[in-house]
């Protein structure tokens, strides 16, 4: 009996760290990695806790505060734009909000949604957002809309697809459109802005096709610099975060930017453009235009579009748009192993217990072993395929796929 208070206190630092919150895309430290213990099998009639459909058409990513998770979701027309409150121990819906109406919505590519922009969550809000359609930050308890923002003007061209960040009382995002290309940041508290920096990237084109971005920005420090590195068509650029001043830009050509970077061994990562230079690993104690001094290499065997990558200690795990499986050192980009698993993909992965999640459109799940062996794991399925990311919490996984809300758990 004499051992049972410290046996209480492990049990709850354990559950204390299975229960933490997923408030934005890719999770809480946003690099796709999770302490939780999750099931390493499930189909339709295995491990599914609840299932519950979530009307009209989105690809963002549940967030998730305490017993709360949230998505957004929009009519295909992209007439409304709406945000749903889900109990995440039920899959009850507590909230359907219609955030915005639009009567006249610019085109949207079909393999894009409206509602593609992954919402950001804390302690009593949830910031929305739906590009150059409009912000709103919402009280999670009520549902009350507590600001808006809808006079940024941007041509998303074939649809909005960049995700907020909140970073101290800011809450910050990319508009890469094909007429306007500018990062914003807003005070959280009312949505003003706090400050706006136009790109002013030499994109080589009057095309503003060759213009569009869709990444997230990721928060760093570094030697004691704070830093928000947001990729965008051609090049990326650093930003300090208190007033958006240009710290360092790197280019690397390419458009569509998607995957989110990440933050590693004193590099940052970059998955943003073609040729040499499809995949960048940047030492970020730069100044000014550092392409010629601070790319410490480049990467363009099979690199991803879209899908975000994962760093396990010294190694890169990532998959391509065409389901090319890769792990490289991450220090030197050195090729450990690469495998064709098959698919089509969108979503980011996931690291849990050991594990890389893979997620394709089709529906499949490929299961791998984080290490430096190529070793499949399991595969899973589920009826329609998967756009959004994932979500965890309390040893749960929540997955998004075309038409449906699933928490999946071991049972």
């Amino acid at each position: 009996m004499r051992y049972r208070p410290l046996l209480l206190v492990l049990l709850t630092a354990c559950q204390a760290t299975a229960a933490e919150n997923w408030p934005q895309f890719r999770g809480p430290d946003g690099d796709g990695s999770t302490d939780a213990t999750l099931p390493l099998t499930w189909s339709e009639t295995e491990n599914v806790k609840w299932k519950i459909p979530i009307h009209g058409k989105g690809w963002s990513s549940p967030v998730i505060w305490d017993d709360q998770l949230w998505v957004t979701t929009a009519t295909e027309d992209g007439k409304q734009m709406s945000a749903l409150c889900v109990d995440r121990h039920s899959g009850k819906v507590l909230k359907d909000i219609a955030v915005f109406e639009n009567e006249e919505p610019r085109f949207c590519h079909p393999t894009n949604s409206y509602a593609s922009c992954t919402p950001v969550i804390e302690e009593g809000r949830i910031y929305v957002h739906f590009g150059s359609y409009g912000t709103a930050c919402l009280d999670t308890a009520t549902g009350k809309k507590l600001w808006e923002r809808r006079d940024l003007e941007c041509n998303h061209w074939r649809g909005p697809g960049s995700s907020p960040i909140v970073h101290g009382d800011k809450l910050i995002v990319a508009y890469d459109g094909y007429d306007y290309q500018f990062v914003v940041a807003f005070d959280k508290s009312n949505g003003k802005t706090a400050w706006r920096r136009d790109r002013e990237i030499d994109y080589g084109t009057d095309n503003g096709d060759r213009k569009k971005a869709y990444s997230t920005a990721t928060a760093f420090n570094h030697n004691g610099r704070t830093q928000i590195i947001s990729p965008s068509a051609t090049e990326s650029i650093a930003y300090e975060p208190d007033t958006g001043e240009v710290l360092w830009r790197v280019r690397h050509d390419g458009m569509n930017a998607a995957a989110k970077p990440l933050y590693a061994h004193g590099l940052v990562y970059i998955s943003a453009g073609s040729g040499p230079y499809s995949m960048i690993a940047v030492n970020p104690d730069g100044s000014g235009d550092v392409t010629d001094t601070h790319i410490e290499w480049g990467f363009n065997k099979s690199p991803p579009r879209r899908p975000s990558q994962i760093i396990v200690g010294d190694l890169m795990f990532m998959i391509n748009d065409d389901g090319v499986a890769s792990c490289i050192d991450a220090k030197t980009a050195k090729v450990i192993w690469q495998k064709r698993v098959g698919g089509k993909y969108r979503a980011s992965p996931i690291l849990a217990n050991g594990r890389i999640y893979f997620f394709s459109q089709d529906g499949n799940t490929p299961v791998v072993e984080a290490t430096d062996k190529y070793k499949l794991l399991g595969e899973n399925k589920l009826v329609n395929g998967f756009q959004a990311s994932p979500a965890v919490a309390d040893n749960s996984l929540y997955l998004r796929t075309i038409t449906h809300l699933y928490c999946v758990e071991a049972r």
